[in-house]
């Protein structure tokens, strides 16, 4: 993950309930717009969508998403209050349905990760190039 000083930073902290999930894509769409990266709308809102789905029906603890953007990337994360890390399984049927977010995290970002070096939380993350404007 990008460890420099970001240029803006947003983030915002939401209850683990199923209206969550909506109000982390709501609060993406939102600065992505007020930083003119419209083009990064729908693979970020669906990655927050999915990583913020996790935080909810697996960690069930309140959690904190923040985007931040630096020179040539944009980054989501989504802090937990559950430290075991996520299982990037496959589906075992192909009607399944769930086990296929972190899939399309994998897909769908150019690099994600997570980071588990506070106790009792991990933060998953993904980032996407900006085009030059």
């Amino acid at each position: 993950m990008v460890m420099q000083r970001p240029n803006w930073c947003h983030e915002t902290s939401l209850p683990a309930e199923p209206a969550s999930a909506r109000r982390a894509r709501v609060f993406v769409i939102h600065y992505l717009v007020e930083h003119r990266l419209m083009y990064l709308i729908d693979p970020i809102r669906l990655i927050t969508s999915e990583l913020t789905t996790n935080a909810i029906q697996h960690a069930r603890t309140a959690f904190t998403v923040t985007l931040k953007g630096f020179d040539g990337v944009v980054v989501v994360t989504v802090e937990d209050r559950v430290s075991v890390k996520p299982d990037p399984s496959v589906p075992q049927q192909v009607l399944a349905t769930s086990g296929r977010g972190l899939g399309i995290v994998e897909v769908l970002s150019d690099e994600w990760g997570v980071i588990d070096d506070r106790p009792g939380s991990k933060t998953v993350w993904a980032s996407f190039a900006t085009r030059s404007q």
